[in-house]
């Protein structure tokens, strides 16, 4: 027995041994990859010596004598930190993620290969200004001389994920970048899901019903608000399956988890300080690392630092000592649902405006790991690629017979967005950065501008034109060959929306109704926003004047318009009603939890029990209220509508009429569906987060989800790279924090705002600036995390352009040299 034990504790010793050494030899190959910042390099392409300083947060500040130095070394920057998430966006937007992933992502190349997005940005490359494509190869030069380190110095494959998932990394080139831009297009829009969920549920309703589920945007078009002289005094009262899994790959969101945004601006009449002021924060998925890049360039016209996006040379959301500018989704009906008719008598025809044409085609391999290449036979009509019924519901709402062609404005292949982008990097003042915006193409964005003396709105990116006559005006799926529902080009840059010194001094998006205008002059049928616009409004006018600290607060503001409206119409027949109940019981609970809210005021803290309350209600509610009329196609309605539920509270057109379950004999109310309603609720916090209702948190449902796209659901790695937080906010306040709207994690924290700035013209370098993890993609990097609880608790870094500032407590200084002769 003594051999045994003896030979056991060898064993046990043996194992542990073998385990640390495994860990030790895992941590030594995947630090090689980490990049020494302190750093003297020789390399070619550059014509002067380049530094880039690394401030203490690891923003990098680029001094060059030249723009196509200071591009190159950005290129070299991004790539030592970012360089896994630069090659998996060019593999996704050239669709070859199953070349690593195999079959788990050749539902996303099959999309990406069908809207043919990378072939376009190759196509796009030669209608760029000879100063962007200068810029672009000069960026690509800077990729490539990272990745000549990495093989030179034998650093770790140049990331960590590189062991795991080996590939051949093929050199960097312009149209990588162009592409990158092209797949935040595609990111951003969602008007082709929404044309098809409008259709499907067109199906079952009738239009009242349609109108009730689907609304129009009821508000009033808000941009410029009026001057704060012409308003009454004090603060304004409230009153009362057919698509793909989702796969955090994949840059097809549910629609709605697609792009939003904030951003204001205050002229100098309405800042303390007598100068401009701006703010924007852009809403996207949450991943780690964050997409977004902070980064300094000194260019010859300037220095300019805000937000970058890795693999694009360009910084979307910043500023320069004289310009600020910001982005947020325009949502413009850019994509249109075309139903085509395929020839009975030869499948390779489809009927066209003047008969029977061939379907343009082109042959795709997908090489597939561990599984046999896919060929896919890629088809064209006149009016754009052709999907399958078995993407996007197509097959849903296509007649026999038919198959459906999509148009959208990213597909051009002169598309000269990148160099617009760079125009408005490089302009000075309003004037120049808006003439700038005429040659961007997709995404369709509101272009937020702020220089010392002015400040503008105005919307870019091409806007379709439609014909009068169309037969859904783009909001349904239309057969075509009909050539009034074919597009008419676009409108002209100088119809775009634009707003521009408002007598008021203040204007800002929140992606809500910008505009009234009649079809076919509309921007859109459906508006990113109808609540938070609510709030901001009231924030803004609250005060004669603002301040950098005041507009701070506004992007941190976590008062939900909704929550105030909905708990108060849902409520109103249940406050304080009924008898003491027994301690324990449902009653009981039901009670505890409408004195809550009865006492609330919408803010949505991580800290209070009010929200998962509210949260949880009105989920519950709106499933109660269409599932019967639904079915199965109410699994698609996964997030709250606030004008649906208070279109049926407030019985507009008939609405109430949602309350009455139409399976059952007796006629419900509203006033017992609410009560019902709640009631589920309940059950399901306390299965979830335990039966005291009082003492329940917000903050333990809603869980912002940094996680790692590859590697999150990883065991044991998912504890390494996944940055999890508790976090106040939700879907309607300005501390937007979009909910999931799945089960088992309904409220989980998944899109939101990755990058947050606050410029104050006054004094420039007092601006402030987040991202939402940290400047490096590497697990094992200090800076892989390090500003995500800075940006959970609402604080930011310095913006500076002060050089000396950003060398006084860097973290490292490159010297990038010419090669000597």
């Amino acid at each position: 027995m003594a051999l045994i034990f003896r030979w056991l504790i060898r064993l046990a010793t043996a194992l542990i041994f073998l385990g640390v050494a495994a860990i030790a030899l895992a941590y030594y190959f995947a630090s090689r990859s980490l990049p020494e910042y302190n750093a003297n390099r020789e390399v070619a392409f550059i014509a002067a010596p380049v530094e880039i300083v690394r401030d203490n947060a690891n923003v990098p500040h680029i001094f060059g004598q030249s723009d196509a130095d200071v591009y190159f070394a950005l290129g070299y920057a991004h790539a030592q930190d970012r360089l896994w998430q630069m090659t998996m966006l060019r593999r996704t937007a050239q669709g070859r993620l199953s070349e690593l992933f195999g079959e788990r992502t050749l539902g996303i190349d099959e999309v990406l290969r069908r809207f043919d997005l990378y072939r376009t940005a190759v196509g796009s490359v030669d209608a760029q200004t000879p100063e962007t494509n200068a810029a672009l190869d000069a960026y690509a030069r800077g990729v490539n001389a990272w990745l000549a380190e990495v093989n030179k110095g034998a650093l770790g494959r140049g990331a960590p994920e590189m062991w795991l998932f080996n590939h051949a990394i093929a050199p960097w080139q312009p149209a990588d970048s162009i592409a990158i831009l092209k797949l935040m297009a595609l990111d951003l829009t969602s008007n082709l899901e929404d044309e098809v969920l409008r259709a499907r549920t067109s199906l079952l309703l009738e239009n009242d019903r349609l109108r009730d589920i689907l609304p129009d945007d009821p508000t009033n078009a808000v941009a410029a608000l009026p001057e704060y002289a012409s308003l009454i005094p004090g603060v304004p009262s409230y009153t009362p399956n057919m698509r793909l899994a989702y796969d955090p790959l994949s840059p097809l969101k549910p629609a709605p988890l697609s792009g939003a945004s904030n951003a204001w601006a205050a002229s100098a009449a309405r800042s303390a300080t007598g100068s401009t002021l701006l703010a924007n924060d852009p809403h996207l998925g949450l991943t780690a690392p964050s997409i977004w890049y902070l980064a300094r360039l000194e260019l010859e016209t300037g220095g300019i630092i805000g937000g970058t996006i890795p693999g694009m040379p360009v910084v979307l959301s910043g500023r320069s000592d004289a310009l600020g500018w910001g982005l947020t989704s325009a949502y413009v009906d850019d994509q249109d649902v075309m139903v085509e008719e395929v020839n009975p008598d030869n499948p390779e025809e489809y009927r066209s405006t003047t008969g029977w044409a061939p379907f343009r085609t082109r042959d795709s391999i997908i090489n597939v790991k561990d599984g046999p290449a896919v060929t896919l036979r890629l088809r064209w009509t006149a009016n754009g690629p052709v999907m399958p019924r078995g993407q996007y519901d197509l097959g849903t709402i296509t007649p026999p017979g038919h198959v459906t062609a999509i148009s959208w404005t990213a597909l051009s292949d002169r598309d000269t967005s990148m160099s617009a982008s760079f125009a408005i990097n490089h302009s000075r003042t309003v004037e120049e950065a808006i003439t700038a915006g005429e040659d961007f193409i997709a995404p369709a964005m509101n272009l937020t501008l702020a220089d010392r003396n002015r400040i503008a709105m105005k919307t870019i990116g091409a806007i379709p034109a439609r014909d009068a006559r169309h037969q859904s005006q783009g909001r349904l799926p239309a057969f075509g060959y009909l050539a009034e529902n074919r597009w008419q080009g676009r409108f002209p840059y100088g119809d775009n929306p634009a707003f521009l010194d408002p007598p008021g001094g203040i204007l800002g998006n929140t992606n809500n109704k910008t505009v009234d205008r009649p079809f076919p002059r509309h921007i859109t049928h459906k508006w990113g926003d109808t609540q938070r616009i609510n709030r901001w409004r009231r924030l803004m006018q609250a005060r004669e004047v603002h301040t950098r600290d005041s507009f701070i607060e506004t992007q941190l503001d976590s008062v939900s318009f909704a929550a105030r409206t909905l708990s108060t119409l849902m409520g109103a027949d249940l406050w304080f009603t009924g008898d003491a109940a027994a301690e324990g019981t449902p009653e009981r609970r039901r009670q505890i939890a409408l004195n809550l809210l009865s006492a609330w005021n919408g803010e949505m803290n991580e800290h209070l029990p009010e929200p998962l309350i509210y949260s949880a209600w009105v989920r519950a509610f709106q499933q109660r209220l269409i599932r019967d009329e639904l079915g199965p196609l109410a699994e698609e309605f996964t997030h709250v509508e606030p004008v649906f539920i208070e279109r049926v509270f407030r019985d507009i057109d008939g609405a109430s009429v949602w309350c009455d379950v139409i399976q059952s004999a007796p006629v419900e109310t509203c006033t017992d569906i609410a009560r019902q309603s709640l009631d589920d609720a309940l059950v399901w916090i306390a299965e979830n987060h335990g039966a005291a209702v009082e003492a329940v948190r917000w903050g333990d449902a809603h869980v912002a989800t940094h996680d790692h796209p590859v590697l999150g659901k990883t065991p044991i790695l998912e504890w390494v790279v996944n940055i999890r937080q508790s976090t106040s906010g939700g879907d309607h306040t300005l501390q937007r924090a979009k909910t999931s709207g799945m089960d088992p994690h309904p409220f989980y924290n998944v899109h939101a705002a990755g990058y947050r700035g606050v410029y104050d013209f006054a004094d420039p370098d007092s601006s402030v600036f987040i991202n939402s993890t940290g400047q490096s993609g590497h697990p094992l990097s200090r800076h892989y995390d390090n500003l995500g609880e800075l940006w959970r608790r609402g604080e930011y870094i310095p913006m500076s352009l002060d050089p000396d500032l950003a060398r006084a407590a860097a973290v490292g200084v490159t010297v990038l040299r010419p090669v000597a002769p």
